[in-house]
């Protein structure tokens, strides 16, 4: 009964009804049009919410704060917002009423007004929303006694909107101007928060919920405007008005520290622990160093480069650095194009080890990207072995404003519930959706309440149905096989060989040879550095080797056929054995470039007698640990080609190097697993539905000839 009352009280909407307060908000925010454009309305709009909200909170204590402060201009902040009654006050005489009073000076009063606010409001107003920039232009523009004046009319006094009210208000203007934000930058739409939250908390918070007194420290380490701190804040203390909750947040946007900083002010939250602006980007910081996390939830920035010309400056190094000292990102680096991998790390880093949980937005790149020894491989394969990940869910398509890429969350736990150890469970949520009846951006569905419920239900039920799959985490895991066909070559040095060795890339564009374009580049480079120089004294000793071995080989032109390769290859080295600077190396590569794969030549044995394997033909099969690959090699590869040699290419006896890698991986092809065969429909029945069609079509035709008199 217990999970069940859960899932009613954290579904439980209570239907606050804000259409009103941000009908007039956006009234307000046309009467900007022509000064501004659409996307800049919230320049304005969201400074003057925070400050009509602040204004009507300090209404009540306002003159004592004025008094206070006259009487000593020096007294200590925290004084003054014991006279406030809240964590920031405002000295100034002035009120957005008053303003009203001087319409000539209205610009300077309001900037003389905004001064009167703590430091902790101006840095919201002018530090991060830059807000004097826009009472200036408002002013110019003729716009902002206007501005003023509405704004001073508007209603958001707590007794009659409360900070849960208020909220919502504030989320829902948020909202709508981040339909249009930039592509990566996704605002999380609320249901998709509230879903995440429900399963977050779903297992493994029983004492959360229901214990007084007990600690919740929460992060979000990509907290953009805040949403989804101060929605796990409303569920934990809905549920359970006693326990504490500690919010901790980093956000490198400005705009968006400041509104996730009003935002909590707003509802009351505390935000010491909220950090913002450069100092807080969570790749190149962690602001809290010391203090592991019950709970984590985050949304990162999909596709955002760490590093490359396009990161901010010294990230890159910062995370490379984290790497290599077995910091945060101690277990991969992914590509530099996208750091999703990275904030999944410094998640996990964060979990308190006893009973730390996550729940962490992604697109399909962090599932599946990657090869076997790549850093994105080798972070999920850390993960699995580890045991950190307990459910993937898939949600539909088209839920964000500004998206409509898949999208999926990964619930993540330092300590599962028995049944659940060694195993991943996958829920496909992707058709658990309601339409809009208005499209927002390119939001087009939306989680209703049914689907949530499902949802959480599916994942705490843990049960196997056509929604829902659980597997060891070894199914996700895999081994790369090398596969290689015998070594069977004709070796021929006709013209047609020769002149394939001559434009072949081992001539042209090899780095210890010879490089033709590389060659070019330095003759042209007038002087040479020490290095370079080096450089192009070796590729002219290259140009030379490749010169004297075509002339040799010109001059040794036949149409003799050798059936078996070793036999090729000796009579190579009779021809070019002399050459300067010829080696062994240099003599195979040249051998097989000029010999060609012929399953009717001699096969090539070692002086073991083993079979020597063709390095040109090497493949790969991925195979999954929970498979034999004798097994799957008799089933797959040997049908196709019955000679292959097969082996997995690593020492585990030496140390780990370029050359010897263990080719382990991991990967999660979500789609496979819910993949659903459909049998074409008959030809027959095709050809019927073509006819029928165009016989409708016919009489549709007759028809209007008919009508026209035709």
């Amino acid at each position: 009964m217990r999970d069940k009352y859960f899932y009613e009280v954290m579904f439980d909407d209570t239907s606050i009804d804000v259409s009103k307060e941000v009908g007039l908000v956006w009234s307000i925010a046309n009467s900007l049009r022509g000064a501004y454009t659409s996307d800049k309305y919230k320049d304005v709009i969201i400074p003057m919410v925070i400050i009509r909200r602040f204004e009507c909170a300090l209404e009540a204590t306002k003159d004592a704060v004025v008094a206070k402060h006259k009487q000593n201009p020096n007294l200590p902040a925290a004084l003054l917002c014991q006279v406030s009654k809240y964590p920031f006050y405002n000295y100034s005489e002035y009120t957005l009423k008053r303003l009203l009073d001087d319409s000539d000076s209205i610009a300077s009063n309001l900037k003389s007004y905004i001064e009167g606010f703590s430091a902790n409001i101006q840095l919201i107003l002018e530090k991060l929303l830059k807000f004097s920039t826009q009472i200036d232009k408002m002013d110019k523009s003729n716009r902002l006694y206007s501005v003023v004046k509405k704004f001073s009319d508007l209603d958001l006094y707590p007794a009659h909107v409360d900070s849960m009210k208020m909220g919502y208000i504030f989320e829902d203007i948020i909202r709508r101007f981040s339909e249009n934000a930039e592509a990566g930058d996704h605002y999380t739409p609320r249901e998709v928060i509230r879903l995440m939250v429900n399963v977050l908390l779903a297992e493994g918070c029983n004492d959360l919920l229901t214990d007084e007194g007990k600690i919740a420290t929460v992060l979000d380490a990509a907290c953009g405007s805040g949403g989804m701190l101060s929605t796990t804040y409303d569920f934990l203390r809905r549920k359970n008005p006693y326990v504490d909750v500690r919010l901790f947040g980093q956000e490198i946007n400005p705009e968006s520290y400041a509104i996730c900083l009003a935002d909590m002010l707003i509802k009351g939250q505390d935000v010491k622990n909220i950090m913002g602006d450069e100092e807080a980007n969570t790749l190149k910081t962690d602001c809290f160093p010391d203090q592991k996390m019950r709970l984590v939830i985050m949304n990162p920035p999909f596709g955002t480069p760490w590093g490359g010309k396009d990161a901010p400056e010294g990230q890159e190094k910062k995370v490379r650095e984290e790497n290599k000292k077995g910091g945060r990102f101690e277990h991969g680096l992914p590509g530099t194009g996208d750091a999703q991998l990275l904030f999944m790390q410094h998640a996990i880093n964060k979990l308190d080890e006893k009973n730390g949980r996550a729940a962490i937005i992604t697109n399909g790149s962090p599932l599946f990207s990657g090869g076997t020894t790549s850093g994105e491989s080798q972070i999920r394969r850390w993960m699995l072995e580890e045991d950190l990940i307990e459910a993937i869910i898939a949600l539909p398509t088209q839920l964000f404003y500004n998206t409509d890429i898949g999208i999926y969350i990964f619930i993540l736990s330092r300590n599962k519930r028995p049944d659940r150890r060694g195993k991943v469970q996958l829920i496909n949520a992707v058709d658990m959706w309601k339409p809009l009846r208005k499209s927002l951006g390119k939001k087009r569905r939306e989680i209703d309440r049914d689907s949530m419920v499902k949802i959480t239900e599916l994942y705490s039920n843990f049960e196997e149905n056509q929604y829902c799959k659980i597997f060891p985490n070894e199914e996700f895991m895999y081994k790369e096989y090398a596969v290689y066909q015998p070594l069977q070559r004709r070796g021929v040095l006709d013209a047609e060989s020769i002149e394939r060795l001559r434009t072949s890339s081992y001539f042209t564009s090899n780095s210890s040879i010879f490089n033709e374009t590389d060659f070019e580049q330095l003759k042209e480079m007038n002087p040479r550095s020490a290095a370079d120089e080096k450089k192009y004294q070796k590729y002219l000793a290259g140009q030379q080797f490749v010169a004297d071995v075509l002339a040799i080989l010109e001059t040794n032109c036949s149409d003799q056929v050798f059936m078996d390769y070793g036999e090729f290859e000796k009579y190579l080295k009779s021809l070019l054995g002399k050459v300067e600077g010829m080696s062994a190396s240099r003599l195979t590569g040249i051998a097989m470039v000029l010999a060609v794969m012929d399953k009717t030549a001699v096969v090539q044995k070692d002086r073991k007698g083993e079979i020597m394997k063709d390095t040109t033909t090497k493949d790969t099969e991925i195979i999954k640990l929970t498979q034999d690959p004798e097994k799957y090699f008799e089933a797959e590869v040997y049908p196709h080609v019955p000679d292959a040699i097969w082996a997995y290419e690593f020492d585990p006896e030496k140390k780990e190097s370029a050359t010897n890698k263990e080719k382990l991986g991991a990967e999660f092809p979500f789609t496979r697993f819910f993949y659903e065969y459909k049998e074409p429909e008959k030809a027959d029945d095709l050809l019927a539905q073509f006819m029928e069609l165009e016989n409708s079509l016919s009489e549709k035709i007759a028809a209007l000839q008919e009508s026209e008199g035709v």
